[in-house]
């Protein structure tokens, strides 16, 4: 008999219970399905049992473990039915690409015509083993042998994968004797993946499921609202394809070969060419004088405007740089949120009016003294720093809120360029498992913060949440507004971000919340083989993260 914590109620039970009998129990309490158990502070699935004296707490789709773990089986319970019905011989590779609104972008190859009906009946079928409650069973293999059972199954990305890693074991989990590797947990049976929804689109088809804040509430898939976000994504794809880096293995192997640096070239390459195609656009309409530029935290804003200026100068224009930050109102009159905390996402927390009454006489050809923010003293100070706009002069504006029209409300729609910036990493870990790009600029700023401001890593996964919910209302909802957007992702940039993030995760103590998600960013950072950072050039955006950035970031 083992003795089991919940809520703070002690309940003696016997030795091999299965974790979803005692979450049974307790089902009526929660309002969502149970989908994890955390046993001691760790994660563990309900097929495991009781075997020892402990604290038990429940996870539904409400928390972020559990949303994963939903997603994930989702993705799994698709591929089955997916090769179910067309044949796995038809199939030469199915790729979860991205993540595209509230869904996942999959796209199909091999010897079949992807068409409304073939998705209806991938549904249907998916449909058919909810219903069925069939269990997804994990079973532990060498990783020789996972190598072997990849290749037979013709899914070569996993095959590299394992190639490069150190464990001697995996899991390997199957649904009905299908097999696949996946980073992370399942749920107990595919009777608890109900919520989803298939769309085809492109050449691919968008698999739509419920959200953290609603687990039974499937999104309706609305293609117009992600048109220019797509064609980014979709050209990230295109360029890891022509690098021949599309996932963790094949970067690598790169590496491996000791080709990183050539690597590196390239990318940085196919960035500079993007910038200097945006400034061209900018140049091109001379009615344009603010060029507005928003993006996610640890998008890399600010070296992509420094990059921005020097092409805008190149083309003969004059631009200044412009942080919107210089026009926070003082600290003590900043709005809060519900725990007292200051909320500096809100666009509350700028002085809009100043903002529009400097950028309209600015555009106007007077001259205008410019503000700093002292983020030091929290105030606002002006240092005798004036500036005037002359014919060739533009402003390059940086800050969360720049597609917001409430920001500059009093500028003519005809003078302002915008440009939404955000790390959208076209590497995934192998073809049904990928990055996502929260955790890509989660890593920077967590390097950055260290580095820069002193911050733990305890500090920036406790504050994440916090910066999540701010992008979701503040930024994301104008994204699609951008004139033209950039990718600042790199393809090689999480091997390099690794050797500076794991002694922080490493630092985190075990007995924290933030515990859980280190092991987890930890045992995704694993995959990877380190890199240095000295071939990296000084204006690259990596540098904004890792230090060595030839401007002020």
């Amino acid at each position: 008999m083992a003795f089991i914590t919940i809520n703070g109620v002690k309940k003696e039970y016997p030795l091999g219970t299965s974790y979803q009998e005692i979450a049974r129990e307790h089902q009526d309490q929660y309002e969502d399905e149970i989908l994890l158990v955390s046993i001691n502070g760790k994660l563990r699935e309900l097929h495991k049992s009781v075997q020892f004296d402990c604290t038990m707490e429940f996870l539904t789709g409400r928390d972020q473990p559990g949303i994963q773990t939903y997603h994930r089986s989702a993705i799994f319970l698709t591929m089955r039915a997916f090769y179910d019905v067309v044949g796995a011989e038809q199939i030469e590779k199915v790729t979860v690409d991205f993540s595209l609104g509230k869904g996942y972008y999959i796209e199909p190859h091999g010897n079949f015509e992807l068409t409304d009906d073939l998705i209806s009946r991938v549904r249907d079928r998916m449909h058919e083993y909810v219903k069925q409650e069939i269990p997804i069973m994990k079973r532990h293999v060498s990783t020789d042998d996972a190598i072997e059972l990849f290749h037979k199954h013709r899914m070569y990305d996993k095959e590299r994968l394992f190639r490069y890693r150190r464990v001697s074991h995996v899991n390997i989990y199957s649904i009905g004797g299908f097999e696949d590797y996946y980073y992370g947990y399942m749920v107990q049976n595919t009777g608890y993946i109900k919520y989803f929804d298939l769309a085809l689109y492109d050449e691919g088809f968008v698999l739509m499921l419920p959200q953290k804040d609603d687990p039974k509430e499937v999104p309706v898939f609305d293609a117009e609202k992600k048109k220019k976000l797509f064609s980014v994504l979709k050209e990230s794809v295109k360029w890891g394809e022509r690098l021949n880096v599309s996932h963790v293995g094949a970067l690598n192997e790169e590496i491996s070969k000791g080709n990183i640096n050539q690597l590196i070239m390239i990318q940085e390459a196919l960035q500079e060419k993007k910038i200097a195609e945006i400034a061209e656009r900018i140049v091109s309409d001379r009615t344009k004088k603010f060029v507005m530029v928003a993006g996610p935290s640890s998008s890399g804003k600010t070296t992509f405007s420094h990059r921005l200026s020097i092409q805008l100068r190149a083309q003969g224009m004059t631009p200044h740089p412009i942080a919107v930050d210089d026009y926070f109102v003082n600290r003590v009159n900043s709005p809060r949120n519900p725990d007292g905390s200051y909320n500096y996402e809100s666009l509350e927390c700028l002085d809009i009016e100043q903002f529009n009454k400097d950028m309209t006489a600015l555009l106007a050809g007077e001259t205008v003294e410019m503000p700093r923010y002292q983020f030091k003293t929290g105030e606002r100070e002006y240092k005798g720093d004036y500036l005037k706009l002359g014919a060739e002069d533009i402003l390059v504006i940086e800050g969360i809120h720049c597609l917001n029209d409430k920001l500059s409300y009093s500028l003519p729609k005809e003078s302002k360029f915008r440009v939404y910036v955000s790390a959208l990493t076209q590497l995934n870990i192998d073809e049904h498992n990928r990055i996502p790009t929260t955790d890509c600029r989660l890593i920077r700023r967590m390097v950055r913060d260290a580095r820069t401001r002193g911050a733990s890593a305890q500090d920036t996964f406790r504050m994440w949440p916090s910066v999540r919910r701010g992008e979701e209302e503040y930024i994301f909802p104008f994204q699609e507004s951008a004139d033209m957007m950039f990718n600042s992702a790199t393809v090689y940039e999480l091997a390099v971000l690794k050797q500076h993030a794991e002694p922080l995760l490493f630092g985190i103590p075990r007995d924290s919340a933030e515990y859980v998600e280190a092991k987890r960013v930890l045992k995704f950072l694993d995959y990877f083989l380190g890199v240095n950072s000295e071939d990296i050039p000084h204006n690259s955006i990596v540098r904004e993260f890792i230090g060595g950035s030839c401007f002020k970031v």
